[in-house]
């Protein structure tokens, strides 16, 4: 079942209640305001979640895990489902033309979705931290959170999410390193990291490394390949203000201020 809405000029609320068989939700370019009802983590066959250009604001649940059929458990469709008290066989082949917006384009779907996973929360007002358990979503294959208010640091645990093949956190305020294990993410083949608070060294590894430098821009502390900034490693300052060296170094000075010595002590 799918729920196509986009493109209109809807307002209000994102609607709390919706069909448990539910496949696809679009809602992308309207009016809705308020935050994302986590009712929407009860529907455990969502495979497309696309809220993208709303006014939508809060944080973003903290329950997406729930949504069985994009975390690491293997999901059968063929399974019987409990609907209401009686059990039912079941099957979702979603066989449909949608055009649906990943790897920062629109592409038109005339194929079975089953093989598409997909959440865009972009272009909204979103704030807070991005909740650890959506990095449990390892079956996910595209990710936008771009153009939100979101902060905070990108977990290592990122580097879970074996399938992703389109990433963008663009335009937002998250800060800190990007994690080592995102150099893992063997299927990501678009990656938008930019205008963020982003500091460090890219990690190394042919896969963040194969990006375009605008892929990173706009954070002005990240260094190293694709970038023209050299990564350079500060010298440690002792109490004084003083730049530190190594022990090879004070036993130089030492035997330097021994010598000087020395000479002065023979030519009195």
């Amino acid at each position: 079942m799918l729920l196509n809405l986009a493109g209109n000029n809807f307002s209000g609320s994102i609607p709390t209640w919706m069909p448990q068989n539910i496949a696809v939700v679009k809602l992308r370019s309207n009016q809705f305001a308020g935050n994302i009802p986590p009712q929407l983590c009860s529907l455990s066959y969502l495979i497309v979640l696309d809220l993208a250009n709303n006014k939508l604001s809060g944080s973003i649940p903290h329950c997406l895990n729930n949504i069985t059929t994009l975390v690491s458990k293997l999901f059968d469709y063929d399974e019987s489902i409990k609907l209401g008290n009686s059990m039912v066989g079941y099957r979702h082949d979603y066989f449909m033309k949608i055009d649906l917006h990943t790897k920062g384009q629109e592409l038109e779907y005339q194929k079975n979705l089953n093989y598409v996973r997909s959440i865009d929360l972009s272009a909204n007002e979103l704030s807070g931290e991005i909740p650890v358990q959506m990095f449990e979503l390892t079956k996910l294959q595209s990710l936008n959170l771009s153009y939100n208010y979101l902060s905070g640091e990108i977990p290592e645990l990122i580097g879970e999410m074996k399938n992703l093949e389109s990433l963008d956190f663009s335009h937002n305020n998250l800060h800190g390193s990007i994690p080592q294990s995102m150099s893992g993410l063997s299927f990501l083949s678009d990656l938008n990291l930019s205008y963020n608070h982003l500091n460090g060294q890219i990690p190394s590894g042919t896969q963040l490394q194969s990006f375009d430098a605008w892929s990173y821009i706009g954070n002005l502390e990240l260094c190293g390949p694709p970038l023209q900034k050299n990564c350079t490693i500060p010298k440690k300052t002792d109490n004084t203000g003083q730049v530190e060296g190594n022990e090879d170094d004070a036993f130089l000075k030492s035997m330097y201020l021994g010598m000087g010595l020395a000479l002065l002590w023979d030519s009195g």
